[in-house]
């Protein structure tokens, strides 16, 4: 009988489960560890938009030198440099050298997004297809609400004589971290022998490419502007107690993960169009209904709606493209990729940063602005690409 899945499939799958529950956990309290650090909101969206944009820029070069053979020991570098980081985010806080701090927190977020580039063209040299891409994500999604879970109990807990804050929340995440690390240093390599190519001109040659890139920059814009500083939006705006967002953000997540496993295996129908409205459409409509209004109610359904359905459908709204991809090419479109996005985070974290001291329906209203352009690349993405079938 065939095995369902491999030792190999397995270990990637344990290693992303704890390197999920080590990010959920830190970006959970990263925007409050840095405001209680003395940080104004505003400061705060800065930072982050900043880090996404250095981080855009450092993917860009190691998408131009890291070759697929080299795939593996990139990875476990930046896993390595990135509990070395934290540990020293943990050791400096509080201690006022902001500028230490500031420097220390963009090199976590461009390793995480190392890490996270990384992943997917190693697990494409093992198996390629859309389920194993969508399993992948939906274990990313619920091992992070998992980590936001272990926040919810502990924060504000004491444990022997040790009163749990976001700096141990930080010191636990960096456990999780090392756990990943050493299963990813487990892991049989793979790739050694499977070549790598860079090449701009196979991505621009495509227009499914090109539309699809372009569709993601207008989507992680939209997202980041609405839901970038959703922890202080519920805490500062809202008037959600810490452990109150937290339960909110853990049972919306894990609800939301349970949705997007029935969603893949019972509720994708044939019609893409159909895939794209129910992900992307009713979005839409609560976004521009909360601007209009300016109704908390309706905020909070806008919120929670665009959540629960954020692990649905990415077979139907990213697989395709991707894995349209020859393997040759795949860790250099993946970078790429990653690229774009993290540009169109950097935006979508300023204009939130800017939009913020309005209120959260001028950030909603300026995100479902974007998202219409989103929507409209998503339906001719599947025009194009039924086309091609055809």
């Amino acid at each position: 009988m065939k095995k369902i899945m491999s030792r190999n499939e397995i270990r990637i799958l344990v290693m992303l489960a704890f390197f999920s529950l080590s990010v959920g956990l830190w970006n959970s309290f990263r925007e409050l560890w840095l405001q209680s650090n003395n940080l104004r909101v505003s400061d705060i969206s800065n930072l982050l938009s900043i880090a996404s944009l250095i981080s855009a820029v450092c993917i860009f070069f190691s998408a131009t030198k890291i070759k697929l053979s080299k795939i593996q020991k990139f990875i476990i570098i930046s896993l390595i440099l990135k509990i070395i980081v934290m540990l020293l985010l943990f050791i400096i806080n509080k201690s006022n050298n902001n500028n230490i701090m500031l420097v220390l927190i963009i090199m976590d977020v461009v390793l995480e997004k190392f890490v996270i580039i990384g992943i997917y063209p190693f697990i494409v040299n093992i198996k390629k297809d859309d389920l194993l891409y969508s399993k992948r994500k939906l274990v990313e999604y619920l091992f992070r609400d998992v980590g936001i879970l272990i926040g919810g109990i502990f924060i504000g807990k004491q444990i022997f004589s040790l009163i749990v804050d976001y700096n141990v929340c930080l010191l636990i995440s960096m456990a999780f971290l090392i756990l990943s690390t050493l299963m990813f240093i487990s892991i049989k390599n793979v790739v050694n022998n499977k070549i790598s190519k860079v090449s701009f001109k196979y991505i621009l040659k495509d227009k499914i490419n090109v539309i699809y890139l372009a569709y993601y920059f207008f989507g992680n814009i939209a997202f980041y502007v609405g839901l970038g500083l959703k922890m202080l939006m519920l805490t500062n705006k809202l008037s959600f107690s810490i452990n109150n967002a937290l339960n909110y953000l853990l049972v919306v997540g894990l609800v939301a993960d349970i949705i997007g496993i029935i969603v893949l295996k019972y509720l994708t129908p044939k019609n893409d169009y159909l895939s794209i409205s129910i992900k992307f459409g009713i979005r839409c409509m609560f976004y521009i209904c909360a601007f209009l209004t300016n109704n908390l109610f309706i905020i909070f359904l806008a919120i929670t709606w665009s959540l629960l359905i954020s692990t649905a459908y990415e077979n139907k709204t990213d697989a395709p493209y991707i894995n349209m991809i020859e393997d040759e090419y795949q860790l250099f479109f993946t970078d790429i990729r990653y690229v774009v996005g993290m540009v169109a985070a950097s935006i979508g974290m300023y204009l939130a940063g800017l939009t913020y001291s309005f209120g959260i329906n001028y950030m909603l209203g300026l995100s479902a602005l974007f998202m219409l352009v989103q929507i409209l690349l998503a339906y001719y993405l599947v025009y194009l690409r039924k086309n091609r079938i055809n």
